[in-house]
């Protein structure tokens, strides 16, 4: 996967992704929940996260207290313990990783912890969520760092104009 290639076409398209995107927020589609998770499945029958893993490398995902005890109960150790080898806490007073790449990214881009990965990394890159349009800045966002992301904007304008 050319993760450069799509870096570069989403900063090109930032402009008019970001218009798009208001776009949805002023006059939302009736069917846009719909649409949305169609298109979310549409890209991620073509994208592999497993080719990529460029959020594992480059984004650290909040981790709530439910995040960190459940991991830590799944390493077996302390939830103290897990935040001093593993966390620290940002500027907006959130828990995040200390270093990036993840911890617990493999060598094949799998997780080490995938069954109790946290919220922030099941819901990544948050394309198939209801009401999208509340979460503009942050799909916009996700498209300079996710493929699939990207795609899923070019398919919703795709889509829409079908329509």
């Amino acid at each position: 996967m050319n993760l450069e290639f799509y870096k570069n076409q989403a900063l090109l398209r930032q402009k008019e992704h970001k218009k798009f995107l208001e776009s949805l927020k002023k006059k939302p589609p009736r069917n846009l929940d719909y649409l949305a998770q169609e298109t979310h499945e549409q890209v991620f029958e073509k994208i592999d996260c497993l080719q990529c893993a460029n959020c594992c490398k480059t984004t650290g995902p909040l981790f709530t207290e439910k995040d960190i005890e459940r991991i830590a109960k799944y390493l077996k150790m302390k939830v103290s313990d897990f935040e001093q080898k593993f966390l620290q806490t940002d500027e907006d007073q959130d828990k995040v990783l200390q270093n990036l790449p993840c911890w617990f990214l493999a060598d094949d881009n799998t997780c080490s912890i995938y069954e109790v990965r946290p919220k922030a990394c099941r819901e990544f890159p948050h394309t198939d969520r209801k009401k999208i349009y509340q979460i503009n800045h942050l799909t916009l966002k996700n498209t300079l760092i996710c493929p699939a992301a990207y795609e899923f904007v070019e398919k919703m304008k795709e889509n829409l104009t079908k329509k």
